[in-house]
């Protein structure tokens, strides 16, 4: 086994995914994968678009800054200094700062979308958005990007994302990086769902074989609930006095059924 970080597991498992024909339109992922510039500029190599989440202090400009390519022809005295690089003043900004204070967001509104509809309400979301340029790990700034502000309108929540694709390009909309950016709420239920319900969470072992067969059989419990949700959810669309199915609602159905249908002895033939 050779060490990897967390970014560098996530683009060996894009282009495994790849590999097996998965395509998508766009990946997305929080902070811990935004404020990586490696990883962003992996998956910018490899033609794919980002809507990544980044913290307060990632880094970058609203305006293209000046890159000296080539030194002096006379250089100084002293250690010689690495091209290209920066001209002087032209050190990039906080995106939390460029919200604050930068004219291009002061002097735009907030968008308001609505996102989808759920239990508690419809989801609605303000957005500001400008060009942008990131800082890469060399310093210097990547190509033409977007850096997109949204702020929950029940809550406050203020969230920056970066994508390497502008509305405006072919096939791409604010709504659609919008929709983009909220959608990894899916992918959180989902472990959610498996460590409450599931016990995904509920192991302790020591061996890797251990630890994947736990995860192999809690994924499985949870297809399993998954398809009997869908089955029933369907029959029930017919049915306007029946509430929604959720996975919760079908384990609690399975356990329900084991403990009234069978005695101690026939459980664990069942099983």
């Amino acid at each position: 086994m050779v060490f990897r970080t967390k970014p560098e597991i996530a683009l060996a498992l894009v282009d495994r995914a790849r590999a097996n024909g998965v395509r998508v339109r766009a990946w997305t992922c929080d902070e811990l994968y935004g404020r990586t510039s490696a990883f962003l500029d992996g998956l910018d190599q490899r033609g794919q678009v980002f809507v990544a989440e980044v913290p307060t202090n990632f880094h970058g400009w609203l305006t293209k800054p000046r890159v000296l390519r080539k030194g002096p022809t006379r250089p100084r005295r002293g250690r010689p200094k690495t091209y290209p690089r920066l001209a002087a003043k032209a050190s990039s900004c906080e995106v939390g700062n460029l919200l604050r204070y930068s004219p291009v967001f002061r002097r735009q509104a907030w968008r308001r979308y609505r996102v989808k509809d759920t239990t508690r309400g419809p989801e609605v979301w303000e957005v500001k958005w400008a060009a942008f340029g990131r800082k890469a790990d060399d310093g210097l700034p990547s190509r033409r990007q977007c850096l997109m502000v949204i702020r929950n309108v029940v809550t406050g929540d203020v969230k920056y994302f970066v994508s390497n694709r502008v509305p405006g390009d072919p096939g791409i909309s604010l709504r659609f990086l919008l929709r983009v950016a909220v959608s990894r709420w899916s992918v959180e239920d989902c472990f959610r769902q498996a460590k409450e319900e599931l016990g995904l969470d509920h192991y302790e072992v020591r061996g890797w074989r251990c630890v994947h067969r736990h995860f192999y059989l809690t994924q499985l419990s949870q297809l399993f609930c998954a398809r009997l949700r869908q089955t029933f959810a369907a029959q029930n669309a017919r049915d306007d006095s029946l509430e929604p199915l959720s996975l919760e609602a079908v384990r609690r159905a399975v356990n329900a059924w084991l403990q009234a249908t069978t005695t101690p002895t026939s459980k664990t033939e069942r099983l």
